[in-house]
């Protein structure tokens, strides 16, 4: 009787009912078609948690659990797929929950942080790469922007950047062209928007996925300076401006790179020079001035415009505040120029749920008028 030695090249497969006994260690590395399972932790997964797209992730204390539906580094987007509410991340309003910031000012170049949580005064936590004023600000989630300005009596091209993780120095990490100053700046979630200056119409954009100049994307309704900005999940708005002088709120749109669009009016023009600030449905100018200051605080819709109208009142006439603060329940004016040309040093809070005065909630540590403002993204 002939015995046929088993060898791998004749083994095709193996019915499991021939399978009795205990069987050996197994080699499982060439198994096939094994997918992994979740990470299981504690808390939730934070929109600063990078991974694989379709990486699944369990909350082990509450049971939610969220898949990754966009892989973009330090702004992930983590879906709630579980029977719970609330992704992380995701394509809203960046508007912050922790802390604004002012960064810069005439002849300064700190940057100020201060708590929208519990309003206490601002502290220096660190430098714009050089003392200068009259730029823009924007903010991602994670990181402030200041752009262009006056250094010493020189126009500015710098793009600036600082963590929101970390107190630290801002670094240099693009260019604008051209360089532009008294200008106003919005952003969407994926993009910083530097808008108007002197003698400028140019909208010039700058991605926050990467360190890299400007682009020219579009031009305003006509070419002025302007501070005043707000910023809806679908467009940026520009407030008002002199030389030409103009009340008129220019719409553009986050999606495509295109000229604005005449959308409105704010109450005042002249210089006005104010502040914005937006919630998820209206948009803010607070204050302004040149020749005569302003204490309104104008509001319009994002989903109408029209002329916008007069809700309340500032704590007193201010102007040249820069670009403004938001939270989600209100919006920060920081600073400014008063009466007597006195630079303030006011932190001022309007609410977004009810038309009514600002209040003075904290103080800066510096003193300093034309400065810019951004605020914080959703995390730092």
């Amino acid at each position: 009787m002939s015995v046929t030695k088993i060898t791998d090249d004749n083994i095709v497969s193996v019915e499991s009912s021939k399978l009795t006994g205990a069987l050996p260690a197994i080699d499982g590395s060439n198994l096939t078609g094994i997918v992994s399972g979740p990470t299981i932790s504690s808390s939730d997964p934070t929109i600063t948690t990078n991974a694989t797209l379709g990486t699944q992730w369990a909350n082990s204390s509450t049971g939610e659990f969220f898949i990754l539906t966009d892989a973009t580094t330090d702004e992930n987007v983590w879906t709630n797929v579980g029977g719970g509410t609330g992704d992380v991340g995701g394509p809203t309003q960046v508007q912050g929950t922790i802390s604004g910031y002012r960064a810069g000012g005439y002849q300064v170049n700190i940057i100020d942080k201060f708590s929208i949580v519990s309003h206490t005064n601002s502290t220096d936590v660190g430098d714009l790469t050089a003392a200068r004023y009259a730029q823009s600000g924007t903010a991602s989630r994670i990181s402030g922007y200041a752009a262009g300005g006056v250094i010493g009596y020189s126009q500015s091209t710098i793009i600036d950047k600082w963590s929101f993780a970390t107190d630290a120095n801002a670094t240099s990490v693009g260019s604008l062209s051209p360089a532009s100053y008294v200008s106003t700046g919005t952003n969407s979630t994926t993009h910083g928007y530097h808008a108007a200056g002197v003698s400028s119409n140019t909208i010039q954009k700058y991605t926050y996925s990467t360190d890299a100049n400007s682009t020219d994307v579009g031009d305003l309704t006509v070419a002025r300076r302007s501070y005043g900005s707000a910023g809806s999940e679908t467009d940026g708005h520009v407030l008002g401006g002199n030389t030409p002088s103009t009340t008129t709120i220019d719409k553009f749109s986050f999606s495509s790179d295109a000229n604005s669009t005449d959308f409105g009016d704010i109450l005042v023009g002249g210089g006005r020079t104010p502040a914005g600030s937006n919630s998820a449905t209206h948009g803010y100018s607070l204050g302004g001035g040149q020749p005569v200051n302003h204490d309104t605080i104008d509001k319009f819709a994002f989903t109408s415009g029209g002329t916008a109208t007069d809700v309340a009142n500032l704590t007193t006439p201010t102007e040249s505040m820069g670009d403004g603060c938001s939270s989600d329940s209100g919006g920060y004016l920081c600073g400014g120029v008063g009466a007597g040309n006195i630079r303030s040093l006011r932190i001022e809070r309007h609410s977004f749920s009810s038309d009514t005065d600002s209040v003075d909630v904290a103080s800066l540590a510096v003193r300093s008028g034309a400065q810019s403002e951004s605020t914080s993204g959703n995390q730092i």
